[in-house]
């Protein structure tokens, strides 16, 4: 007999519209060299699923990683415009790579780079929706990141997007998606087992409340993403309130895509709040 949790994974198929987060640590090697094997595996997933009648979007990291490998930089800039720097160098091989992989899969995609002021103002709001509108109506995979190239405010601290997922969340519900995949290099969101340390996978949130944030630590400074579980889930608190299922999950982990939308017990699942 199938428990509660399979159960609301039998709904994942159903999805229509899915947002796939891949976040800078998922495609990158610690120098920030883009992990072209990997990349190369998640667009392969990503084209399956489009062929499959999905409306795909992808929020992607990795730019200025990207370009501080490029550059010969070990540590990540903390100087706006250091890290614009990086990106200006660093956006144009990852995007060349993603259309590189989604051709061989002969998938179009066109690059959408946005800025926190964007999705503030009701018009350029509009505007980015028509635009992404517009392309899944083509056929065309969005290829969607932060333009850190001249943002300026948004690149700080207090009012950066944090590695793409809080732009992720945005994207939930501009374009009103029914799955959200956030990927990172965990197997989703991990509780301690014991008082050694041990740590094990949580299958599902039902309702995401200050004990489950309690359970994540704070990302570790000075790396060469800016995301952690901590932003992740916040992102996943905002897409669930839009009505939007979340699942945070492995993307180092093979078929991790094609898996969960085929219902399989990956990651941790997250449902929507909104009946």
């Amino acid at each position: 007999m199938k428990n509660i949790e399979q159960r609301y994974r039998e709904f994942l198929p159903e999805s229509r519209r899915v947002i796939v987060k891949i976040g800078t640590r998922v495609i990158a090697t610690p120098s920030g060299r883009p992990d072209l094997a990997r990349l190369r595996k998640i667009v392969r997933q990503l084209a399956a699923l489009h062929k499959r009648g999905y409306q795909v979007l992808v929020v992607t990291s990795g730019a200025i990683g990207a370009g501080m490998e490029t550059l010969g930089l070990k540590e990540r800039p903390t100087a706006v415009p250091d890290l614009q720097m990086c990106a200006a160098v660093g956006q144009a091989r990852l995007m060349a790579h993603y259309e590189e992989f989604f051709g061989k899969e002969k998938r179009l995609v066109g690059q959408v780079l946005l800025t926190h002021a964007d999705l503030q103002h009701r018009i350029r709001t509009a505007n980015v929706r028509r635009t992404l509108e517009h392309l899944l109506r083509a056929g065309v995979i969005p290829v969607i990141n932060e333009n850190d190239v001249v943002a300026d405010e948004e690149i700080k601290a207090d009012l950066s997007l944090g590695d793409n997922d809080f732009l992720a969340s945005l994207i939930v519900k501009l374009v009103r998606a029914d799955l959200l995949i956030i990927l990172s290099t965990v197997d989703g969101v991990l509780a301690p087992t014991g008082p050694k340390g041990a740590m094990r996978r949580i299958p599902c949130i039902e309702q995401l409340n200050q004990e489950v944030f309690k359970l994540i630590m704070p990302p570790t400074a000075g790396g060469i993403s800016k995301g952690g579980m901590d932003s992740k889930l916040t992102a996943a608190q905002s897409a669930t309130k839009a009505g939007c299922t979340v699942v945070v999950a492995n993307g180092r982990q093979d078929n991790v895509l094609t898996d969960c939308l085929d219902g399989k017990d990956i990651g941790t699942l997250l449902l929507s709040t909104v009946l």
